[in-house]
């Protein structure tokens, strides 16, 4: 782009949200508002090159300085006032506006253009004094503070003296002539830093402008833009705006207002206002805001005004709009439009909502809801029956239950985030400063604030539980003390926030999870609509098969059998088993083991009701089920608990006779069964006695057996023979249909995929595996001991671990995909590791044409969300090419 050449500013009237990438989102919503028609003042915007331009040489151009003269002077044509000057000033807002919403993180100015000349014009053309100092202390407070530096504190203190001595301390509240001194103490600050108030209404805009360019480099812009992945090359817009005035007398007010409610997703207006108020005050939690329908009785021209301009802009763009509004004199202004952050579960309902009222696609619908937002409705709540625990109620602002250590500063929970704690940060409100505090926090609570104030708003947006405006509580957030109901706690004490009903507990309280699940099961069935990748899940009990298939699953496609073996009543026999002299010794303990077996695979196919059923032959090493050597050594050294000597004594030979040096690349897996076949045969027994079980009950069970850690096909073959063998004796009829197949893990089975599919009817990549032996990583050591440092260092993008390494690992696969399908064209083919529950992987399974993922059954409704999202941007990526 030629920074010389393009165009600097546009007036309100000429842009739109084409050019969001230059006129920033609140520069373009205004420019878009205006073509509609809608009551936005005039006003025009810097672009966002001239941000970028600013930060480079540290200084305005020249020729951007004349610029903003000429548009200044444009405005004053459009609006019939003058610039510094009376009997009509015009005065301005100065307010950022980045591409993308950065709600509350950089600077705004108001009445810019107010000095003493044009405040005398302001008493002369109101009538109304007091409107007029309320204006100049609001300018030079947020002047001195946004564009000089001035501490804000200074100008609290300021206040507090000037009411110790006049009155109210509440600036809103003062009288003529105590606003009066204000204004003249608010001077002694500045004159108290060496500076002068300065009374050039071109030097006051200017200055300004550059408070708003630097405001994108401030360590809280950063910090947002570090936590949401935002670009920081981005910059920001400057807007210049005629000042309206919500403080003009009791006709007058400011507001936010959505178009739904943004934590329940109803279909009604949810919003706040303050009469005589300026926009700051509804947002800073200073004051306590009104329901935005009072406006209907108090001023029902402008709340009419307000209710059609919240239906045209909310169908102009197709979703739940954030308006920022101002009430002059009875006259409705809108000053700012933009999606709003609204709670997971309303973005949900919303959603539905607009897709049954023809607002929007079945593709849209699935696009606009991200896994975040599925992981977010599924928060659990507060068990009922602790109100005992109750220490105040607020405003219900962002739901979800979070519990953690108190802590009262954001650098604070920085500094304790890093030692794992969990904590709750506790704030007499929260400011945009507070930004990387609150995203080292589990959840807020806060002690003023409304529905719309920056605590609110930033917790829907990082999805975090929130109780805002808790008046009941008192917050020293100086001495570190939270007063409630009688308790004094401090740093380090425990509290719970239940974000869904606004309440707050002393120490950790019983949560239970969510058992409102119709929106979410609704609209998992519209992406099941569009969804080519089946879901599956990963599950080793029989209560968890339950929870897959309650959760939507389409199959099963891992049932690890070793876990089964685990249970209090198994592990002996298991245990006796691994010691056996002889093959015959150790079918006696298998023959006990059987009818455990066997129950356990009968309620698998019973709860899935012939939906497929992949259950894994033993895959870990012998040894881990037995105790580890250190565990029976101290056994051995002391009271033997009922065990003989002797048989601690045979179990230590066992474990050092199974000992290896590498168990992951050791005696396991396929290697066992073929080794001691009779393991194998024990499983595939109860395998087919549970399917002739359940098919006697009317079930038709959707067997499918599988055979860990295949790497040659001759394994494949031999183990093939033993199962088919083994089935036969327990069905000679051929009764129950079932497959053979294999785990894909080994990188040498994706090399020979085509020679190992003559003996498999399915492949199911174990990407765990597959990424520890085609990296070379112990993933329990690398994910301990260097994975972090490797990503923060640029080495590793991500965790292999949690996302798939396309480059190598999902090279593999590929590979295994085209040799497998070449030997067998229908040859089922899954992914069964940890992987399958993970967006980024599900998108790059569905593009090499799986037919299926197998996540844990908690992810699988995120799972049905992203295979539904990578049919669709498969079908984008076929139309555009």
């Amino acid at each position: 782009m030629n920074l010389g050449t393009e165009k600097r500013i546009y007036d309100l009237g000429e842009g739109g949200m084409h050019l969001v990438h230059l006129l920033g989102g609140k520069g373009a919503g205004l420019a878009e508002m205006r073509r509609m028609g809608l009551p936005v003042p005039a006003g025009f915007t810097i672009t966002t090159a001239e941000c970028t331009r600013y930060l480079k040489h540290g200084r305005l151009d020249e020729g951007l300085v004349n610029e903003v003269r000429e548009a200044m002077g444009r405005l004053e044509a459009a609006t019939g006032k003058s610039f510094g000057r009376g009997p009509r000033p015009l005065l301005v807002s100065v307010r950022s506006g980045a591409p993308v919403s950065m709600p509350g993180m950089m600077d705004t100015v108001l009445n810019v253009g107010l000095n003493e000349e044009t405040m005398e014009a302001m008493v002369a053309l109101t009538g109304d004094r007091r409107f007029a100092l309320d204006s100049m202390r609001r300018l030079m407070q947020m002047f001195g503070t946004t564009v000089l530096g001035i501490p804000k504190e200074e100008f609290d203190r300021a206040t507090l003296r000037v009411a110790r001595n006049n009155g109210p301390g509440s600036a809103d509240m003062m009288d003529l002539d105590t606003l009066d001194g204000l204004v003249r103490e608010f001077g002694e600050v500045y004159r108290n830093h060496g500076l002068e108030f300065p009374q050039d209404p071109y030097r006051q805009l200017f200055m300004s402008i550059e408070a708003v360019f630097r405001s994108w480099n401030s360590d809280r812009a950063r910090a947002y833009r570090e936590i949401n992945g935002i670009d920081d090359g981005m910059g920001t817009a400057v807007n210049v705006v005629e000042m309206v005035f919500g403080n003009m007398g009791e006709d007058s007010a400011t507001g936010v207002v959505f178009t739904r409610d943004p934590n329940t997703g109803e279909k009604r207006l949810s919003g706040e206002y303050l009469v005589n108020a300026q926009g700051e005050d509804v947002v800073a939690g200073i004051r306590t805001p009104e329901n935005v329908y009072g406006m209907e009785r108090r001023m029902p021209g402008a709340f009419r005004d307000l209710v059609e301009a919240c239906d045209r802009l909310e169908r102009h763009y197709r979703d739940m709009m954030d308006i920022e509004f101002t009430v002059e004199r009875g006259r409705l202004y809108l000053l700012q439009t933009r999606v709003g952050k609204r709670a997971p579960r309303a973005h949900l309902r919303i959603t539905l909502d607009m897709l049954k009222e023809g607002l929007i696609s079945v593709e849209e619908a699935v696009m606009r809801v991200e896994p975040e937002h599925i992981e977010g409705i599924m928060h659990p709540r507060v068990e009922d029956g602790q109100d005992g625990s109750v220490i105040c109620s607020g405003l219900a602002a962002s739901p979800g239950v979070a519990t953690g250590e108190i802590v009262f500063s954001s650098d604070r929970a920085i500094e304790l985030s890093k030692q794992g704690r969990r904590l709750i940060l506790v704030r007499p409100e929260t400011t945009a400063d507070d930004v990387r505090g609150m995203a080292a926090s589990a959840g807020f609570l806060t002690q003023k604030g409304g529905m719309t104030s920056h605590a609110a708003v930033v917790a829907r947006a990082m999805g975090k539980p929130a109780v805002v405006g808790a008046e009941e509580i008192e917050v020293d957030h100086i001495g570190g003390v939270l007063r409630a109901r009688g308790l004094t706690l401090r740093e380090g004490d425990v509290v719970t926030v239940d974000g869904t009903t606004g309440r707050a507990y002393i120490g950790e309280v019983r949560v239970t999870e969510v058992a409102e699940r119709d929106d979410i099961d609704e609209f998992l069935r519209v992406c099941d609509s569009v969804s080519r990748l089946q879901v599956w899940a990963n599950a080793n009990t029989p209560e968890e098969v339950a929870l897959a298939k309650r959760n939507g699953a389409k199959g099963i496609g891992l049932a690890r059998t070793e876990r089964m073996f685990l249970g209090n009543d198994r592990i002996g026999v298991v245990r006796a088993m691994i010691m056996s002299r002889d093959s015959e010794e150790r079918r006696l303990y298998l023959d006990r083991l059987l009818p455990m077996q066997v129950s356990d695979f009968t309620e698998f196919f019973r709860t899935m009701e012939g939906m497929p059923v992949i259950i894994r032959l033993l895959d870990p090493p012998l040894h881990e089920f037995l105790p580890e050597k250190e565990e029976i050594l101290e056994r051995l050294s002391g009271p033997a608990d009922g065990e003989s000597a002797a048989e601690l004594k045979k179990m230590l030979e066992t474990v050092r006779d199974l000992e290896e040096f590498n168990p992951m690349l050791g005696f396991r897996g396929c290697r066992l069964g073929i080794i001691h076949r009779e393991i194998y045969e024990m499983q595939v027994r109860a395998i087919a006695r549970a399917a002739l079980r359940v098919r006697s009950e009317g079930i038709e069970p959707n067997v499918e057996i599988m055979v860990p850690l295949v790497g040659h096909e001759n394994e494949m073959k031999e183990l093939r023979e033993i199962i088919m063998k083994t089935f036969s004796s327990e069905d000679p009829e051929g009764r129950i249909r079932y497959k053979i197949g294999t785990m894909i893990e080994v990188p040498r089975a994706c090399l020979v995929a085509d020679r190992i599919a003559e003996f498999a009817d399915f492949f199911s990549f174990g990407t765990n595996d597959l990424t520890q032996m085609t990296f070379g990583y112990s993933r329990d050591d690398a994910e301990g001991k260097f994975i972090r440092q490797y990503i923060e260092r640029g080495i590793l993008r991500h965790d292999p671990f949690t996302s798939i390494d396309l480059d190598g690992v999902g090279r593999l696969m590929k590979i295994g995909v085209e040799l497998g399908r070449k030997t067998k064209r229908d040859l089922e083919i899954g992914i069964c590791g940890e992987h399958g529950g993970d967006p980024e992987s599900i998108e790059f399974c569905h593009t090499i044409g799986l037919d299926y993922v197998s996540a844990s059954p908690r992810r699988i409704p995120v799972a049905r969300l992203a295979a539904a999202r990578a049919a669709i941007r498969s079908a984008m990526g076929s139309r555009e090419s």
